[in-house]
C-alpha cells in the first residue's frame, strides 16, 4: 500500500492502457451505444463515431492526461499549480462529477450483480416474469443489498492501491471482457434472423444522416472516454515520464470503440431478429439490459449459459468504471487534505451509500422526490452528464487556451516521444472541440427538457 505522501504511479504502459480503458469501458458502450447506432443508421453512426473519436475524442484525452502528467496532481490541485485562478471551477467540476456518478453508478452496478447471481442459481425464467424489474428495482431491501456488495466490491480493489489493485484488476477484467463480447457476439450472429440484424447494424444507411447523428455520435464518445469527470488528470498524474502519451491513448481510443462495436453486435442482431425486425425495441438504457435482453436470451438455445456470460461481462465493465471513478475521488481527497489511502477510500465508500442508498430508493419508498420531474439517480445522472461535465471540459480548454498555451501540452507529450498528430490536436483545439462542447451541452439540455430528441 502507498505511503501516505508517495504518488503512486502504473507500472507501465499497458497498466496505463488498461485502467484508462477500464474506466473509458462501461455501462454506457454495453447499453447505449447499441441503441443509438441502431437509432442513427447503423453504420453511419459507427463511421461518425470514430471520425469524432479520433480527432475531438483525441484532443480531449491528450489535454488532460497531459495536464495531469505534468501537474502530477488530480483536478483542483493540477487547476491551481497552473496558475488557472478565474478557472478553478473546472477544477472543482471535474472533483464533484466523480464523487456524485459513483453513487448512482453501484445503484445500477448491484442490479447486474443480482441479475448475475439470478443466472447463475438458474432462475432465468423469473427475470422474464411481467413487470420483475420494476418489483426488484421499486423493493427496499433487495436494491440496497445489492449496492452495497458492489460498492464493496469496488471499495477493496480500490484500497489495494494503484498497481496492485485497480492496475492488476484492469489486466484481468479489460481481456476477459473482449473475449467474453466477442464470444457472444459470434453466437449471437448464428441466431435465426440475426444476420438481417447484423446489415441493419453494419451497412450505412446515409438517408438517415442528420446533424442529430453528430450529435449523438458526439454524445456518446464524450460521456463514454471519461472525459470531463477528473479521471483523465488523475490517471494522467499516475503515468510515468517516459510512456508514450500519444501511442498509450490512442490504444485506449481503439479498445473504447472495439468494445463499443462488440457491444452493438452482440446486442442489435440478437434483439433484433428476437423483434422481427423492429429497431425500436432497442430502448436506450435500463430496459434494454434488465427487461429487453433476459427475454432474448430466453428465446435461445443455451440461452441461462449466454445470460451468465452476458451479465458477468456486463459486471466487468461497470466495475473498471467504477474503480476509475472511486481512484479519482481518493485521489482528490488524497491530495486536499494528505490523508492515507484507508481514509480516503473509507470516506468515499461512506458518501457512495449515503448518495447511493436515496438513488435506489427512488424507485420505490422515495418515489415522490422528482427534482425536475427526474427520479433521484436520473437527475444525478441529468446534473453530471448533461452540465457538469461539459462545462468542466470547457474550462479545461479554456485553461490551455488562455492560461498553459499550447505549448505545455506539446512539451509535456514529446517527453516521452514525438507529437505525430500534433497538427491535428492544434486544429481540433483551436477550431472544433469548444463548439462541440457547447453543442453537447445545449443538446443534452434540451432532450432533457423534450425539446428535441436524442
Amino acid at each position: 500500500m502507498e505511503t501516505k505522501n508517495k504518488r503512486s504511479t502504473f507500472s507501465g504502459q499497458l497498466g496505463y492502457v488498461m485502467a484508462v480503458a477500464g474506466s473509458a469501458v462501461g455501462l454506457g458502450n454495453i447499453w447505449r451505444f447499441p441503441y443509438l447506432a441502431a437509432k442513427y443508421g447503423g453504420g453511419i453512426f459507427l463511421l461518425t463515431y470514430f471520425i469524432l473519436a479520433v480527432t475531438f475524442g483525441f484532443a480531449l484525452l491528450i489535454s488532460e492526461t497531459a495536464l495531469g502528467r505534468k501537474t502530477k496532481k488530480s483536478p483542483i490541485a493540477a487547476y491551481k499549480k497552473l496558475g488557472a485562478k478565474k478557472l478553478q471551477i473546472g477544477g472543482w467540476l471535474n472533483a464533484i462529477v466523480p464523487m456524485l456518478i459513483v453513487p448512482y453508478y453501484c445503484v445500477v452496478g448491484g442490479w447486474v450483480c443480482k441479475y448475475l447471481f439470478e443466472y447463475i442459481k438458474n432462475n432465468s425464467t423469473n427475470l422474464v416474469s411481467n413487470n420483475y424489474f420494476s418489483n426488484f428495482s421499486s423493493s427496499s431491501i433487495q436494491p440496497v443489498f445489492w449496492l452495497i456488495v458492489f460498492a464493496i466490491l469496488v471499495f477493496v480493489v480500490v484500497l489495494l492501491g494503484v498497481e496492485k489493485g485497480v492496475e492488476k484488476c484492469s489486466k484481468i477484467l479489460m481481456p476477459a471482457l473482449i473475449i467474453m463480447a466477442i464470444f457472444i457476439a459470434g453466437y449471437t450472429l448464428f441466431t435465426p434472423g440475426a444476420i438481417e440484424g447484423a446489415k441493419y447494424y453494419l451497412i450505412p444507411d446515409f438517408s438517415r444522416f442528420s446533424i442529430m447523428t453528430v450529435v449523438a455520435a458526439m454524445g456518446q464518445m464524450f460521456y463514454s472516454l471519461s472525459i470531463g469527470m477528473g479521471i483523465l488528470f488523475t490517471y494522467g498524474s499516475y503515468m510515468k515520464k517516459e510512456i508514450d502519451m500519444e501511442r498509450s491513448i490512442t490504444q485506449v481510443e481503439i479498445m473504447d470503440t472495439i468494445v463499443a462495436f462488440l457491444a452493438g453486435l452482440m446486442i442489435v442482431p440478437a434483439v433484433f431478429a428476437f423483434s422481427n425486425g423492429d429497431p425500436n425495441t432497442l430502448n436506450a438504457g435500463p430496459s434494454l439490459m434488465f427487461i429487453t435482453l433476459p427475454n432474448v436470451f430466453n428465446s435461445m438455445a443455451l440461452g441461462n449459459i449466454i445470460g451468465i456470460v452476458f451479465f458477468l461481462l456486463v459486471l466487468f465493465a461497470a466495475l473498471t468504471s467504477a474503480i476509475s471513478l472511486m481512484e479519482c475521488c481518493v485521489s482528490i481527497i488524497q491530495d486536499r487534505f494528505d490523508l492515507s489511502r484507508k481514509k480516503c477510500c473509507t470516506i468515499i465508500l461512506a458518501g457512495i451509500l449515503i448518495l447511493g442508498i436515496p438513488c435506489s430508493l427512488g424507485f420505490g419508498v422515495l418515489d415522490f422526490i422528482k427534482p425536475l420531474g427526474l427520479s433521484i439517480l436520473d437527475f444525478f445522472d441529468f446534473m453530471t452528464n448533461s452540465i457538469m461535465m461539459p462545462i468542466s471540459a470547457i474550462c479545461t480548454c479554456l485553461l490551455i487556451i488562455k492560461v498553459t498555451g499550447f505549448k505545455t501540452v506539446i512539451n509535456e507529450v514529446e517527453i516521452s516521444s514525438k507529437f505525430k498528430r500534433k497538427k491535428a490536436y492544434l486544429f481540433c483545439m483551436k477550431y472544433i472541440v469548444v463548439p462541440g462542447l457547447i453543442i453537447i451541452l445545449l443538446s443534452s439540455i434540451l432532450s432533457t427538457i423534450g425539446i428535441i430528441s436524442i
